[in-house]
């Protein structure tokens, strides 16, 4: 297997991981910002008040985009499966 191959396939593998994780990691930061505009506004300073809205925001975000994950996961593996016989 040549370092060129290995190298393509972790940077399609780490592109894929940023691409599949953004939607989570953009509706976590949404909320939040949201969260800490209002503990700003209202002068409401616990920390662990943010936690449950992101938490929420992160499983309904995952809800909605989880078969568009699973089908980019299990496209990538199977072309990384079809690609074995290929590397030499």
């Amino acid at each position: 297997m040549s370092s060129e191959t290995i190298v393509r396939i972790l940077r399609e593998g780490l592109l894929m991981i940023l691409i599949l994780s953004a939607g989570p990691m953009l509706a976590s930061m949404m909320v939040g910002f949201m969260v800490s505009l209002f503990q700003a506004t209202t002068q409401i300073q616990e920390q662990t008040l943010s936690y449950v809205p992101k938490l929420v925001a992160v499983f309904v975000t995952l809800m909605i985009m989880g078969p568009w994950i699973l089908s980019q996961a299990v496209r990538f593996t199977v072309v990384l499966f079809e690609s074995i016989p290929l590397i030499r």
